[in-house]
């Protein structure tokens, strides 16, 4: 009698280790014997949701693509994405209204955050915090106990819940873009170990230490498991597996490295946070433990911060010795305006790798970023003069096939953020009638 297909949800078991599996085609619907996997149709993929911020806007000049529809080339920050150009989409003349004053003052930088994904006004307040439910927990509340994590947040900068950091507004609406309710932020995890140990982690504290004392890979924990698996996959999963495995390895290998690397650099004196030499591999890691926790399906959900709102990192790596945020108030000064874009760039080459992972991995007859739908933008436009309209946006992936892709979308100007956001969760399968400060669904981005 054949063995039953395999399970979409199927996990590897150790001690500390609770560990997820890409998409096989032993996953099937089929009812097909695992050892034929390989000539078995695989599963349906599900459609996974990526938001990422970077602040103080951009050069929106060096940003802009030329051209509109399907005509159109891209600009020289997005150059980067050229390999991506017919999997994604630009668009241009999405507004934050609620990022605006609107009789509240000064505090552009933490509005633009908090608003980045509510599309709400921020309640101006240092205590009492107030804004709207964020698009990706809208979708994570609607998916809760379908995976491991309703959603994973990710950042590079550590975030500030309490006291205020920026003209009377509490630092969490410059620390977080995630909000599961309007007075709760999703504080996110900066430390690629954590965010690793979260996707793959049982609750075992103790076998999690015992793992780390003895300095196990998570693949030695289940290394039973997993080796009864490949006996049983065909071909073509076997491949899958060890080419996930061996990402796994790799991923878990360059934690361990740089974490080594900062405690060999770490003095006896308190080292603030991010560090600008180690921002590429910091930002490449988080990049490849959304990428995993996709491939999985632990989580469906994903966002990352490259920088809390205002932020004033150094990308002395890319030759930038001036802080991002001063910079951002460059008052029209060349000199300014060319380091800016050369940090756009540099954010953007990032972003590349990110795209450039999910496209690698295949999932039945299309790629986890066809499958996929990924936001990449800020609540600002031009940082000097604090616009909350014409933001810098790209939305990469297919989601389905439900998207179409390739155009450089051109809104009307201050069409409503909230209107993209209300088509993303159609596309997730967790509508709302509205989000912020919709007015209907953003129909331009459809397929079909």
């Amino acid at each position: 009698m054949s063995k039953p297909n395999l399970n979409r949800r199927t996990l590897l078991r150790g001690a500390g280790a609770l560990m997820g599996l890409p998409l096989l085609d032993a996953m099937s619907p089929a009812g097909r014997n695992l050892a034929h996997a390989s000539s078995t149709p695989a599963a349906a993929a599900p459609t996974r949701m990526a938001c990422i911020f970077f602040p103080n806007g951009a050069i929106m000049p060096d940003w802009t693509p030329e051209g509109a529809g399907r005509d159109w080339k891209l600009s020289k920050t997005l150059q980067p994405l050229a390999e991506y150009k017919s999997k994604m989409n630009v668009i241009s003349g999405l507004a934050l209204d609620k990022g605006r004053a609107n009789g509240d003052g000064a505090g552009d930088h933490a509005r633009c955050c908090a608003t980045f994904l509510t599309a709400s006004q921020p309640v101006k307040t240092s205590s009492n915090i107030h804004v709207g439910v964020s698009v990706d927990q809208v979708s994570a509340r609607q998916l809760d106990g379908q995976n491991k994590l309703s959603s994973i947040e990710l950042g590079l900068t550590t975030s500030r819940n309490a006291g205020s950091c920026d003209s009377g507004y509490s630092c969490a609406y410059s620390s977080n873009i995630s909000w599961r309710s309007a007075t709760q932020p999703m504080s996110k995890e900066v430390s690629p170990k954590l965010a690793f140990e979260r996707l793959f982690g049982n609750g075992d504290v103790a076998g999690r230490r015992k793992r780390d004392f003895y300095r196990q890979s998570i693949l030695d924990v289940v290394a039973d498991d997993a080796q009864a698996l490949l006996k049983r996959a065909g071909g073509s999963d076997k491949r899958k597996l060890d080419e996930y495995f061996a990402s796994v390895r790799d991923l878990e290998n360059r934690i361990e490295r740089t974490e080594a690397e900062e405690r060999a650099a770490m003095p006896d004196l308190k080292v603030p946070d991010g560090r600008p030499e180690t921002f590429r591999e910091h930002a490449r890691l988080m990049y490849d433990i959304m990428a995993l926790g996709f491939q999985t399906d632990s989580t469906r959900i994903a966002t990352l911060m490259l920088d809390n709102a205002g932020g004033s990192r150094v990308y002395k790596e890319v030759g930038v010795n001036d802080a991002h945020h001063s910079l951002s108030h460059h008052r029209n000064d060349a000199g300014k305006v060319k380091s800016l874009s050369t940090i756009d760039h540099y954010l953007v080459e990032q972003f590349a790798y990110f795209l450039e992972k999910m496209d690698s991995i295949q999932e039945g007859e299309g790629t986890l970023l066809d499958h996929s739908m990924v936001l990449y933008g800020s609540g600002l436009s031009d940082g000097n003069r604090h616009q909350h309209d014409k933001l810098p946006i790209v939305m990469a992936g297919g989601a389905n096939g439900q998207f179409r892709t390739g155009e450089h979308i051109v809104m009307k100007d201050e069409t409503p953020m909230a209107n993209l956001y209300l088509t993303m969760l159609d596309a997730m399968g967790t509508p709302a009638e509205s989000i912020g400060d919709s007015t209907g669904r953003f129909k331009e981005l459809l397929a079909g």
